[in-house]
């Protein structure tokens, strides 16, 4: 009876479908089923006896075994991915269960373990192991920082040259906020082809999140990768169609090369991702390898976003605002001011507007950002002497971004009311590389305002692509002239007629003209002989604190 029933156990364990391995704790191999044979190439009659070490790929330390028996003897089970070598000398990744079983009085351990690195072999069982990503079938990030890691390891006897490929989607987000997800899960398995179809079979592919991809590449040349990277770009030139509908993607990819870049796994995939975002701030749609200076720069954003994001969480003490006048060139009068936010940070000290402001824009933290600023400016309009001039202007840079954020009508309109009061008039001014991007619902936003008695600018005038069927458009009332055409003035050279020219557009569209960045007394007056409007800049007045340039605005 017990010898059917040791009969009836082995027929069900020799046709499971999971390799199966029983070894003693010397330890030696006891039994192995078919399903062994399949994933590694041994054979029953090869392994008996012999050591489970016969299947080490040598790519895992001492240290690795050790914290393996040590989670044996205190848990009574070891589970996770270990990698070992076939017969014919493959590696391969495993999903390895380990517990002790008793037979005859006699203390075993039962190995059951599987092929991950073959998606068929595992079919649904794999994504019970979340080591493949389901809509694309490619591995995930797990799984590809085992592979990583493993080639690594192998570097000792290969010669190649081994990458890090690291691949995001640019403006994919657009794409799933239009169309839905489910053309953006389409797109994204176009995209995992498109990867795949310009990298080798023994390169590695795999989905990491989102649209980021990372490949893993060996080549016989370094200078090969360059032609690699290029391919990849090229891939994603061609459109994708999705249900009968043509869309074109582009990617920015990070390169990093070991061991240049790095030594172990985790070093070459963070300085990929980093070299990535050196190509993302290098126009998109192209290719970089991992350099430290760029990866210092990236570090210093990266510190910089996050230190901007919890001062406007958490201390808004650290935020303040400068005036800085503005005057009729013609009269000399004042008549108006700039505001402008600075942020006091307790360790970086004072901060750049021109770094954190397009920081908050790329971050989505520009509508906190204007808050402060508004809320600085009403803290200062409190404290007021008993007689103002009437009709000045109080300009303040609002981004693009906001014009079609509803919640800018209410975080403005306290301000609005506190300048009706004064009888001041509000001024938004807004860059002009971002004005001729707006769409015709962001222009009526513009409308709107201009309809509410708000004046429109437009700032750093000379420095977009305006052409003059779009500017005469365009709801604004000022033209702004950039500083950087302003600084040759004197040397009456190209950039004195581009100044002259861009008066002339004025006073054809009936806009007034605003120069900044005045520095010295010859520039002041070129402009007054050109016939400028208004001027601000060091040579006329500093932006000082409202208590200090108070005094420019009594009667």
């Amino acid at each position: 009876m017990r010898a059917t029933k040791e009969q009836d156990f082995k027929a069900l364990v020799d046709n499971h479908p999971q390799a199966i391995m029983l070894a003693t704790r010397e330890p030696r191999i006891t039994y192995v089923n078919r399903m062994f044979h399949a994933v590694t190439g041994y054979r029953e009659q090869e392994v008996l006896g012999a050591p489970p070490s016969i299947l080490s790929s040598g790519l895992h330390s001492p240290d690795f075994y050790q914290e393996m028996w040590k989670c044996l003897e205190e848990r009574r089970e070891w589970e996770g991915v270990i990698w070992n070598r076939r017969k014919n000398g493959e590696t391969y990744p495993q999903w390895l269960s380990i517990y002790p079983v008793r037979h005859d009085e006699t203390e075993l351990y039962a190995g059951v373990f599987m092929d991950i690195g073959d998606v068929a072999a595992g079919d649904e069982r794999l994504a019970s192991l979340a080591y493949y990503d389901p809509l694309t079938e490619l591995p995930n990030r797990t799984l590809f920082q085992e592979f990583l890691q493993a080639r690594v390891a192998q570097r000792a006897t290969r010669d190649t040259c081994l990458a890090v490929i690291f691949i995001d989607l640019d403006f994919f987000k657009g794409v799933n906020d239009l169309h839905g997800h489910e053309t953006g899960d389409r797109l994204l398995q176009q995209a995992a082809l498109c990867i795949q179809s310009v990298l080798g079979k023994d390169d590695v592919v795999a989905r990491l999140s989102g649209d980021e991809f990372a490949a893993i590449v060996e080549l016989e040349r370094r200078e090969a990768l360059e032609d690699v990277c290029e391919r990849l770009i090229a891939a994603f030139r061609s459109p994708v169609i999705v249900g009968h509908r043509e869309f074109f993607l582009s990617a920015s990819l990070g390169v990093a090369v070991y061991p240049g870049h790095g030594r172990t796994s985790v070093e070459l995939l963070q300085n990929a991702d980093r070299a990535m975002h050196s190509a993302k701030r290098a126009g998109r749609a192209c290719y970089r390898t991992y350099s430290a200076v760029d990866s210092e720069l990236g570090i210093h954003e990266q510190r910089m976003s996050e230190a901007l994001i919890t001062s406007l969480k958490t201390a808004p003490e650290e935020f303040s605002v400068v005036y800085q006048p503005q005057y009729e060139l013609g009269s000399g009068q004042v008549t108006g001011m700039e505001v402008l936010l600075r942020w006091q940070h307790p360790d970086y000290g004072p901060i750049s507007p021109g770094e954190f402001v397009p920081m908050a824009e790329q971050r989505g933290y520009i509508h906190e950002l204007t808050e402060q600023l508004v809320r600085c400016i009403l803290q200062d309009l409190a404290v007021m002497p008993d007689r103002l001039r009437a009709g000045l202007r109080l300009a303040l840079n609002i981004s693009a971004r906001q014009i079609a954020d509803f919640r800018l009508d209410k975080l403005l309109e306290p301000l609005f009311q506190r300048l009706d009061d004064l009888d001041w008039m509000p001024e938004l001014e807004i860059t002009e590389t971002h004005l001729m991007n707006l769409s015709k619902g962001l222009l009526q936003r513009l409308e709107y305002f201009g309809n509410r008695g708000v004046r429109i600018a437009i700032d750093d005038f000379g420095t977009g692509y305006s052409s003059l069927a779009y500017l005469h458009t365009l709801p604004v009332h000022v033209l702004k002239i950039d500083r950087q055409f302003i600084k040759s003035l004197e040397n009456r050279g190209h950039d004195s007629r581009i100044v002259s020219a861009v008066l002339g557009i004025a006073e054809a569209l009936q806009l007034e003209v605003v120069a900044e960045g005045i520095e010295t007394g010859n520039q002041c007056s070129a402009l007054r002989q050109m016939g400028c409007h208004r001027g601000q800049g060091y040579w006329l007045a500093r932006p000082e604190p409202w208590s200090k340039v108070i005094n420019q605005f009594v009667d």
